[in-house]
């Protein structure tokens, strides 16, 4: 009976590369190879797999990656730029690990902007989302802690400025003010330990990775919604429409908005495209064809905005007009109204009665 011949042992080069990757664990050697995928170059990178991206970011949401592996990643995948199956993959993992909020039976209105926050314009979207909730409209935002790389204004500070906090609240009692007033914010230092394990990485790098475009698609809802992303390039709504196809969100808006954020801009059109059941159609939003053309209003400091903002909610101050402009877009692309000028319509009857202040107090008490 023959004998089966011994294993020939490895060449002493190929046993140190196979004991230096036993050394580092199976999370960190499967991250090794994700990241020569990424970070090959130009012709002899292949990319990731919708599962390769999801593995990916489970790694390094999980912890079971290095520090170094994790910036090398991010960077290399900045240069690259995420191709749109990859952007999915990480979806994908978001909403395994992320918060989750519902609204049964209820169609709710999510927005997606930077988490670094805004230090060029006067943000809208706090004031926004308080006229709309006070029209039974439920929305979902989320956000964090002022972050890299610019650390602008976040919009839980913009909210603890006109008094509704968000921050250090418990998911369950977001969930509750989602219900009864239709308005929710998760915190991602309360609601999202796992993302917050990026950030010194982010920090380090000194560029937005991959993960800045994948905050602008995930929300934290889960059901029937909206979803508005902002953007600032068109190969970036481009990779958002493919991307958010592929993740089976079937109704999308995406908004050339103010420093990327949703806000529509007075100063110029707004330029917007709705995707429906994989049909998309561009919308270009003309403030001067209903007389709410004007300048942008300029970010000084939250103080300054909380005047502007409560003035703004009484119908009076500079963002009072740039805040109709919105809210009547808003209430048209979300379907409320069947044409813009019966959404701005009902937009300036909403400010004028002071809406968003009730909502406001309401969320107070």
């Amino acid at each position: 009976m023959l004998q089966p011949l011994p294993t020939p042992p490895l060449p002493p080069a190929a046993e140190r590369r196979s004991e230096r990757l036993a050394a580092l664990g199976s999370g960190r050697a499967r991250f090794r190879e994700l990241i020569g995928k990424v970070g090959s170059g130009e012709h002899t990178s292949t990319g990731l797999s919708r599962g390769e991206a999801r593995e990916s970011m489970d790694l390094m949401l999980q912890g079971e990656v290095s520090d170094a592996q994790l910036g090398a990643f991010l960077i290399a995948h900045r240069i690259r730029r995420p191709l749109p199956i990859e952007l999915t993959g990480m979806l994908d993992s978001y909403r395994s690990h992320g918060p989750v909020l519902e609204t049964p039976g209820r169609r709710a209105l999510c927005f997606g902007v930077p988490y670094d926050g805004r230090t060029r314009t006067a943000p809208l979207l706090p004031l926004l989302a308080l006229l709309l909730a006070g029209t039974g409209q439920p929305v979902v935002l989320h956000g964090g802690a002022p972050m890299p790389v610019k650390y602008g204004v976040t919009l839980a500070e913009l909210f603890a400025a006109i008094g509704i906090d968000w921050r250090g609240l418990s998911l369950p009692a977001v969930q509750q003010r989602l219900d009864s007033h239709n308005l929710a914010l998760t915190h991602q230092p309360d609601h999202f330990a796992a993302a917050e394990r990026l950030l010194p990485a982010r920090d380090e790098i000194g560029k937005r990775p991959p993960v800045a475009s994948l905050e602008l698609l995930w929300s934290p809802h889960r059901g029937e919604h909206q979803l508005v992303s902002g953007f600032v390039h068109p190969p970036t709504e481009k990779r958002a429409w493919e991307a958010l196809s592929l993740a089976g969100e079937t109704d999308v808006l995406t908004i050339k908005g103010l420093e990327g954020s949703t806000d529509l801009p007075t100063s110029r059109a707004g330029i917007t495209a709705r995707l429906r059941r994989g049909e998309m159609e561009r919308l270009l939003l003309h403030p001067r064809d209903h007389g709410l053309h004007g300048e942008e209003v300029a970010w000084v400091n939250l103080e300054v905005w909380r005047s502007q903002a409560l003035a703004a909610l009484g119908g009076e101050g500079p963002l009072a007009q740039p805040l109709v402009w919105n809210l009547g877009a808003y209430l048209w692309l979300s379907g409320a109204f069947d044409n813009l000028q019966a959404g701005l319509e009902q937009a300036r009857a909403l400010v004028a009665a002071r809406s968003g202040e009730r909502q406001r107090q309401a969320l107070l008490t």
